[in-house]
Parts: C-alpha cells; sequence; structure tokens
C-alpha cells in the first residue's frame, strides 16, 4: 500500500508563505490527478486545489491568486505554494493523488497554522 507524506507545514505569520510538498512511499503511476484539501478545527475537509495530469487546475474561490498547486513526479507528485497566508488559512492540509480507475490515496496530513 503506498503511502503519501506531507511535509512544509508549519506557523507563519499572516502574509507569509508555506510550500507544502506530498512524498509517495512509492512511485505512484496512472495518475489521474491530484490535490489539496484542508481542514479547520470544528469544521468538515474541504477542497483547496486540484490539478489533473494534463495541467488543468482548480481552486477554492478562498485562496485563488493566493496558492498555485503544481505537479511532480511519480515519488513526490504534488505541490502546494501558499501566498499571502491568513488566519483563516490554518488548518490541517492534506494532498490526495487520484489513479486511473478512481484508487485514491491520502497522507496524513501536515498542520498550517497562521498566526501573528
Amino acid at each position: 500500500q503506498v503511502q503519501l507524506v506531507e511535509s512544509g507545514g508549519g506557523l507563519v505569520q499572516p502574509g507569509g508563505s508555506l510550500r507544502l510538498s506530498c512524498a509517495a512511499s512509492a512511485s505512484i503511476f496512472s495518475i489521474n490527478a491530484m490535490g489539496w484539501y484542508r481542514q479547520a478545527p470544528g469544521k468538515q475537509r474541504e477542497l483547496v486545489a486540484t490539478i489533473t495530469t494534463s495541467g488543468s487546475s482548480n481552486y477554492a474561490d478562498s485562496v485563488k491568486g493566493r496558492f498555485t498547486i503544481s505537479r511532480g513526479n511519480a515519488k513526490n507528485p504534488v505541490y502546494l505554494q501558499m501566498n499571502s497566508l491568513k488566519p483563516e488559512d490554518t488548518a490541517v492540509y492534506y494532498c490526495n493523488v487520484i489513479q486511473v480507475g478512481a484508487r485514491a490515496y491520502w497522507g496524513q496530513g501536515t498542520q498550517v497554522t497562521v498566526s501573528s
């Protein structure tokens, strides 16, 4: 079973930046799409951004213009550049990879805290 591990989270001041990475324990092939989701305390998990292998991306309205999702390779399939961070971006961020045939992988999450 392939495991995904997110990294790059941490504590940052409002207006700061972080870059999240997603590493796979083994190469993942036949990827259909990748994404980042987040879950704040007391709230449901929500979509942040997705990208297909053809490069078509989609963003939540709350992060448009501030976050950028990008593709990597079979071992590091997806990244998330987060700029102009706001306190409301505080959440646990999860990476997600979907293979052709709809098999999905999730990471354990990385904490992002935006606070002064």
